[in-house]
């Protein structure tokens, strides 16, 4: 069953106890609020397996999300699927076409240029407020990441060191003691998924590059050096910004009339 596929992820977001908090002050029967418990919880845990897909790549942009099939494929019924759906809309993963369907969102150069001016801030900042509480705790699984995308470099895994950067900087944001700046990170971070994959494909020195930049943020967080850390970090996400132009610029000449669908393709 899903719920069985799903244990054990890190990636689940659904809070149940909040839910079943919120669902105390409705008017409502004990059997209806069971029931919005459990429904809540089941478009949640149908949301992440959608994104994850997303966000590894195994949907790409323009695909097709067609609400039978995932409703099969994780033996659930299709309002968890059409909500979840509503859900990855918000999100800005995914695009609702009025008598099409639901597609796999396109994102255009432009516009992840602004989520990395966006991305910049916000990790910057998250650097600042890690730096003065971090603990070795905290340390030991930032250094664990470093160790993954070492391991995923040397094996020559783009896949897992994509993996291993994103928990990096989720890990950086989701222990910096602000809940709101980590609810808009989440947001923009699966939207900037593909393009970080493209940018560390174009050169083959560029998981070396982006390795080095990550341990110097790991180093700077370490010595509880906020102003290094933060400064650090706005150029490593900087670099990532002018690796994702360097995988797209030079084949950009191969966009069809598509327009931003052909050049998202690309990003893949």
């Amino acid at each position: 069953m899903f719920r069985e596929v799903c244990r054990g992820r890190h990636t689940t977001h659904v809070n149940v106890a909040n839910i079943v908090e919120m669902t105390e002050n409705m008017e409502i029967d004990s059997d209806d609020r069971i029931e919005v418990v459990r429904r809540h919880s089941l478009t949640a845990l149908v949301r992440d397996e959608i994104e994850r897909h997303i966000v590894d790549g195994k949907l790409a942009p323009g695909d097709k999300l067609n609400e039978a099939d995932w409703a099969a494929r994780l033996q659930v019924s299709r309002g968890p699927v059409r909500e979840a759906f509503r859900a990855l809309e918000q999100a800005g993963l995914v695009r609702n076409e009025k008598n099409r369907g639901v597609f796999v969102r396109t994102v255009s150069l432009a516009e992840a240029d602004e989520i990395y001016a966006v991305r910049a801030v916000l990790e910057e900042a998250a650097c600042r407020m890690l730096a003065s509480r971090i603990d070795a705790a905290q340390l030991a699984a930032l250094r664990a990441h470093v160790d993954a995308m070492r391991a995923a470099l040397d094996a020559g895994d783009h896949d897992a060191y994509a993996r291993a950067n994103v928990a990096f900087h989720d890990a950086i944001v989701a222990t910096a003691g602000n809940g709101k700046l980590y609810e808009t990170y989440r947001r923009l971070v699966g939207e900037l998924s593909l393009f970080r994959r493209a940018a560390l494909g174009v050169r083959s020195d560029a998981m070396e590059r982006s390795l080095a930049e990550h341990r110097a943020i790991l180093s700077a967080l370490a010595a509880r050096n906020a102003d290094k850390a933060a400064q650090l970090m706005l150029a490593h996400v900087d670099g990532g910004r002018q690796r994702a132009h360097e995988a797209v610029e030079p084949r950009a000449s191969n966009v069809t009339d598509e327009g931003n669908d052909g050049l998202s393709a690309l990003l893949a």
